[in-house]
C-alpha cells in the first residue's frame, strides 16, 4: 500500500469556484489606524450640501430630524463648507489616526470658518497645523 501526504488548500476563485492550491490565500492586511473624526464629519458635510442641493430634503431642520440630531449640531458640521476648498481638502486627506485622541477637531475650526478671508483662513489652518502635526505636502 501507497500513502502519501500533502497539504491541501482550499481557494475560492474570482466567479466563486473552489479550487484547490498548493499555497494558501495570502490575507488581506487591515490598513492601521482609523479615519480622523474632522474627515468624517468633513464628508458628512458634503454629503448634506449634496442632499439640499438635490431637493432630497428641504433644509437643515429636515436633515437634524432624519439624522436624530439637534439643528444647532447640523449647523456647526455645515459650517464647516465655509472653509477654503485648500482647508477642506487638507480635512479629507488628514492622516490616519492610530492611537490616543484626534489631534484636529471641529471645535479648534470653528474660528477658522468664522473668518471670511480665505487668506487668513489660510494662515490660521498652517498655524494650527504647525503647534497640532506636521503635514506632508508643502501647501501653505
Amino acid at each position: 500500500m501507497l500513502s502519501t501526504k500533502r497539504v491541501l488548500h482550499f481557494n475560492t476563485d474570482s466567479r466563486g469556484r473552489k479550487r484547490i492550491d498548493r499555497e494558501p490565500k495570502p490575507k488581506a492586511t487591515a490598513p492601521v489606524g482609523r479615519i480622523s473624526r474632522i474627515s468624517k464629519l468633513m464628508a458628512l458635510a458634503i454629503h448634506f450640501q449634496q442632499l439640499l442641493d438635490d431637493g432630497v430634503v428641504e433644509d437643515q431642520s429636515d436633515i437634524a430630524r432624519l439624522s436624530h440630531v439637534t439643528q444647532p449640531r447640523i449647523t456647526q458640521i455645515m459650517n464647516l463648507l465655509l472653509l477654503a476648498p485648500v482647508i477642506q481638502e487638507d480635512l479629507l486627506h488628514l492622516p490616519k489616526v492610530s492611537e490616543g485622541k484626534d489631534q484636529v477637531h471641529e471645535k479648534l475650526l470653528r474660528p477658522i470658518a468664522a473668518e471670511v478671508c480665505f487668506q487668513k483662513q489660510q494662515e490660521m489652518w498652517t498655524r494650527i497645523c504647525t503647534d497640532n502635526f506636521t503635514r506632508t505636502d508643502d501647501r501653505p
